[in-house]
């Protein structure tokens, strides 16, 4: 397993090659074990993985499963999105600190001290686990979401897209948590206006080749890199491909500009 490494942020990892990686994480939408586990058989031989387990999976298999992922040596991602007032989230979040996983957030629209106190509980869950602390990302807007759509959601149609999104995070930045999801689309705004280290993790990633399905704000992983995106969730393009791995290894080309 990588080591973790001082620099821009803890969260990236050192290859072989002594040089910094950003991760592809794979979405495991499934129903079940048995489907993700089936899944998990492309990539036998792929070393540091990273798979984001959501709320599907997690609701139907439970803290189980994220221990069974940990077993294999999987770096894992756990989104739940947590909303809810501060100190129930609070709680949760000690919870989920105690589980090992890596990565794991809360909508940021649940305000400074939601966040704040997630951080919290994560902290608290992972220190009495006496494990390794997981990086908090704040939610700012889904990549299912139009700027119309916002704008009638929040009743607002003076705040464009990424003012939003910035808005979010510099809300999260100050309130604890380690980065924020967004599309990759807002990645360099992101990062113009909150401080070094502080993570863009991208879902709304397609190959070229593939539909958008439900999704609106939606970038290759060329595209994703060259907006300076720390990280990218990619799901249908890789699990509803014919060859999962093929699918991995060319987003992982692309995003990265090297085969692994």
């Amino acid at each position: 397993m990588r080591t973790l490494t001082a620099g821009l942020s803890e969260f990236f990892f050192e290859n072989r090659r002594g040089t910094m990686e950003k991760p592809v994480i794979i979405a495991l939408d499934f129903a079940s074990a048995a489907q993700t586990n089936e899944f998990l058989e492309h990539f036998t031989t792929q070393e540091n993985l990273w798979v984001k387990v959501g709320m599907e999976l997690f609701y139907g298999e439970g803290p189980a499963l994220i221990r069974s992922l940990r077993e294999r040596g999987l770096h894992v991602f756990l989104d739940l999105k947590l909303y809810d007032i501060p100190h129930t989230v609070q709680q949760a979040m000690a919870q989920i600190g105690r589980l090992g996983v890596e990565l794991t957030t809360v909508t940021g629209l649940g305000g400074a001290h939601m966040i704040t106190a997630a951080k919290t509980g994560l902290l608290d869950g992972a220190h009495e686990a006496g494990i390794e602390k997981p990086k908090l990302l704040a939610v700012t807007q889904l990549t299912s979401m139009t700027e119309s759509a916002m704008h009638e959601t929040l009743q607002n149609n003076q705040t464009s897209m990424v003012d939003s999104v910035v808005h979010l995070a510099q809300l999260a930045a100050e309130s604890g948590a380690d980065g924020v999801i967004s599309s990759a689309l807002e990645a360099p705004a992101i990062h113009q206006q909150t401080p070094e280290g502080f993570l863009t993790i991208n879902p709304g990633i397609r190959l070229l080749s593939d539909a958008t399905d439900d999704q609106a704000r939606v970038v290759t992983p060329q595209q994703a890199a060259e907006q300076g995106s720390n990280g990218i969730v990619v799901g249908r393009s890789i699990t509803k491909a014919a060859n999962p791995l093929k699918a991995y290894q060319q987003v992982k080309f692309e995003f990265e500009q090297e085969y692994q």
